[in-house]
């Protein structure tokens, strides 16, 4: 029960017992694969009418009786032919197209009751070992995951040994549905995604393009202050420069469609490196010069299947905070060093400060770049990495073909990991691009490549952070500061007085003056989670004072203006 790998069992075997419990009560619906995941399991599903809810709460009470019945799981080795036709027999079109893949003669099936699945196994003893499982969502998905083939139906559940983990795995569920970035991003006025702009592009409004507009200043100043330099490139570029880089030939589905210009193809960005290079390329560099760090918050469009598009989380266009590297292959440890601590910062300037560290190792086949670059890469993160004091897990062979990677996720305040920070080695490009530096010797050399990112995508990150503050974001970060509600027009002049005074202070000020009751005024400005409320009446105005509510309703009462001045500068 303490291991992984036996809930990973317990979580298939629910999957199992889940479909059996959908044959039994809707017999017409096919059956495709059913696995465990992270937390849980899901089956998909071929059935003519949507799966609504209350057919949820029907499944699960069969699943009950399937597991009061206690059937054992039962292994049958048949061959392949005898396999194939028992489930032509039933009309399972998907486990007969599975089936037909597999390059072996023989093939297990598992039996519970009157229910039979194609599975390698292994799964419980018997359906009563399932005692504590929950069905949370259906969800569209894609046979095979292929937008052309068949549309299927998912139903995710999750599994645990006993009733406190999954009472604390459904209060956590209870939790980020509160926290859900897209609910917040509409309530706080942020951003929009719209079916007519299209899916995963997203629309930002005024308070949202401030937020974004806070992080990408702070990102320019914190990389011109670590010595990068700042470069912006395009959105398109002809396609010739993909077909250097590789993109063109590995990267394509994930492209969109080439565009004619003056009968040249060309293609909307999927990454900012080649351009990066290409401006690398411009002149000739010393190794005195290096290492060069170029930086650049670079919006890329990617295609993303709609299936998997998500708030801000998965989107078709992004902007990057891209940095690259170039180095001395001896300077390599040292920069290592400087961009992973650079990363750390960053993310505790945030209030991050939970971290799970992984380095990549290369790939056992399928690499590109010598063994012995390989090694001197993966020796000197191993090497920076122990000078940060910071533990770290190794993840052998997960490297990408091009070089290994450090990958840091972030905790957040219901206590999920968030992938974010990348510090990846690339010994393809530097290659293709035939990029070098000129030695002490006066020798050409290739030098090595780094790519980083801090915080990932900006939309990806802004999601985090609302979720990770339920939306109440730091005062720094908070698009509107402070606003300002007069009671009746009498305080009109003195408020307007107020928020030039404000202004002039830089803080984000907002005034609203409608005509409106004031606990109504009140109640809708607390609900936009804006760190203070300044409220005005004639008591305040005659003193030259103001009333100041800090977020989450707490009254700190009436000071005068110079003291909620010295308040705020504490708050940043």
């Amino acid at each position: 029960m303490k291991e992984q790998k036996s809930l990973d069992i317990l979580r298939h075997s629910a999957a199992h017992i889940m479909a059996a419990a959908v044959k039994e009560l809707f017999p017409l619906t096919k059956i495709a694969i059913g696995p465990f995941v992270e937390n849980g399991f899901y089956y998909d599903f071929d059935k003519t009418e949507p799966f609504t809810m209350d057919d949820l709460i029907k499944i699960e009470e069969k699943m009950n009786e399937i597991i009061r019945e206690n059937d054992a799981f039962i292994c049958l080795s048949m061959s392949k032919e005898e396999v194939i036709k028992r489930f032509q027999e039933g009309g399972e079109k998907y486990k007969v197209e599975i089936a037909s893949q597999i390059n072996e003669d023989r093939l297990s099936i598992y039996k519970t009751g009157n229910f039979t699945d194609l599975c390698r196994g292994p799964h419980i003893v018997s359906t009563g070992q399932l005692k504590y499982f929950k069905l949370l969502s259906v969800a569209g998905a894609y046979w095979k995951g292929d937008s052309s083939r068949e549309q299927l139906q998912r139903i995710y559940g999750v599994a645990f040994f006993t009733r406190k983990d999954l009472d604390d795995y459904l209060n956590k569920v209870e939790e980020a549905q509160k926290r859900d970035h897209r609910k917040l991003g509409k309530d706080l006025d942020l951003f929009s995604i719209s079916d007519i702009v299209g899916g995963g592009l997203v629309l930002w409004h005024p308070k949202g393009v401030v937020l974004r507009d806070i992080i990408e200043n702070y990102f320019k100043k914190f990389h011109l202050e670590n010595g990068y330099e700042l470069l912006f490139t395009p959105h398109i570029a002809s396609e010739e420069l993909f077909k250097v880089s590789g993109h063109l030939q590995t990267y394509s589905e994930n492209m969109y469609a080439s565009m004619e210009i003056e009968k040249k193809p060309y293609r909307i960005k999927p990454m900012n490196c080649p351009m990066h290079l290409m401006i690398y390329k411009t002149k000739l560099h010393s190794y005195k010069e290096l290492p060069i760090r170029y930086a650049e918050l670079g919006t890329v469009y990617r295609f993303e299947k709609s299936g998997v598009l998500h708030g801000l989380l998965r989107v078709r266009g992004f902007t990057q905070d891209d940095g690259h590297v170039i180095v001395a292959p001896e300077q390599l440890e040292k920069e290592i060093l400087e961009v992973f601590n650079m990363a750390i910062k960053c993310l505790k300037t945030f209030g991050f400060n939970e971290y799970k560290i992984y380095i990549a190792t290369k790939p056992k086949s399928k690499y590109v770049g010598k063994v012995e670059d390989w090694e001197k890469a993966q020796n000197s993160i191993e090497n920076a990495l122990k000078k940060t004091g910071y533990d770290y897990e190794v993840d052998e062979g997960g490297g990408a073909f091009y070089g290994p990677k450090i990958d840091i996720k972030i905790r957040d305040a219901i206590g999920r990991f968030w992938q974010c920070s990348t510090i990846q080695f690339d010994f393809n490009l530097p290659e293709r691009f035939d990029i070098y530096y000129i030695d002490s010797f006066g020798k050409k050399v290739r030098p090595y490549m780094i790519h980083r990112a801090l915080m990932g995508s900006l939309e990806r990150f802004i999601g985090i952070l609302l979720e990770h503050y339920t939306g109440s974001l730091p005062f720094w970060l908070s698009p509107i500061q402070v606003v300002i509600v007069n009671i009746n027009e009498e305080q009109y002049e003195y408020c307007s007085y107020l928020l030039k005074e404000f202004k002039h202070k830089d803080i984000r000020t907002v005034f609203d003056s409608r005509n409106e009751k004031i606990g109504y005024k009140i109640r809708e400005n607390a609900m936009q989670k804006i760190p203070y409320m300044v409220v005005v009446g004639n008591k305040e105005m005659d003193a030259d004072k103001i009333s100041v509510r800090a977020r989450g309703n707490k009254d700190l009462g009436i000071m005068r203006i110079d003291d909620f001045f010295s308040l705020i500068k504490n708050s940043f």
